[in-house]
């Protein structure tokens, strides 16, 4: 009888640690999205201002959220 709850137990441990190797940090990808997002915004922005000032302001947020979504895209995996 304690064989088969040994086995059994080891049989529901295994399966469980074959189900956590396919997971993703799914609030990771949604931030990184999100300061994408942000970027495209601002680059937009940056494009459409007649100001030089201005503009070098809006493309240097503009690469402040890409490197915070390239960050936030590295945590996810």
């Amino acid at each position: 009888m304690k064989k088969i709850l040994i086995v059994a137990a080891t049989a529901g441990l295994m399966s469980l640690a074959a189900c956590n190797g396919g997971t993703t940090n799914t609030t990771a990808e949604n931030v990184a999205e999100s300061h994408e997002a942000n970027a495209a915004i601002y680059e937009e922005a940056a494009d459409n201002t007649t100001n030089a000032v201005a503009e070098n302001v809006l493309e240097n947020a503009a690469d402040v959220e890409e490197n915070k979504a390239d960050a936030a895209e590295a945590n996810a995996h």
